[in-house]
C-alpha cells in the first residue's frame, strides 16, 4: 500500500510562488500516475494537475493551465507542484493522489492513495 506525504503548504501574499511536495512509501511510486488535488471550504475537492508514470505526460484544469506545474522524480519518489501568480482562488487544502492503472486521470474516484493534504492560503 502506497503511503503519500505532502509537504510545501503555507501562507503566501497574491502573486507569489509556492511548491508542493509530495512522497510516497511503499509501493512502486514510478509505476503509479499520479494527481493533485484541492479542497476549499465548503466545496467538493476539484482536479488541479495529472501527470504519468514516466512524466512525459502531463494535463491541468483550465484554471491553472499556465501558472502551475506538475512534476516528478521517481528516483526520489516524489511529485512536485510548482504554484507561480497565486491568486486568493487558489486558496486549499492540496492533496497528491496515486492511481494503480493507466494513463492520465482527473477524477476523484480514479485514484487509489491519497496524502493527508497540505493547506495553502493566498492573501489579496
Amino acid at each position: 500500500q502506497v503511503q503519500l506525504v505532502e509537504s510545501g503548504g503555507g501562507l503566501v501574499q497574491a502573486g507569489g510562488s509556492l511548491r508542493l511536495s509530495c512522497t510516497a512509501s511503499r509501493g512502486t511510486f514510478s509505476s503509479y500516475p499520479m494527481g493533485w488535488f484541492r479542497q476549499a471550504p465548503g466545496k467538493e475537492r476539484e482536479f488541479v494537475a495529472t501527470i504519468s508514470w514516466s512524466g512525459a505526460s502531463t494535463d491541468y484544469a483550465d484554471s491553472v493551465k499556465g501558472r502551475f506545474t506538475i512534476s516528478r522524480d521517481n528516483a526520489k519518489n516524489t511529485v512536485y507542484l510548482q504554484m507561480s501568480r497565486l491568486k486568493p482562488e487558489d486558496t486549499a487544502v492540496y492533496y497528491c493522489a496515486a492511481r494503480r492503472g493507466y494513463g492520465l486521470a482527473y477524477s476523484t474516484n480514479r485514484y487509489d492513495y491519497w496524502g493527508q493534504g497540505t493547506q495553502v492560503t493566498v492573501s489579496a
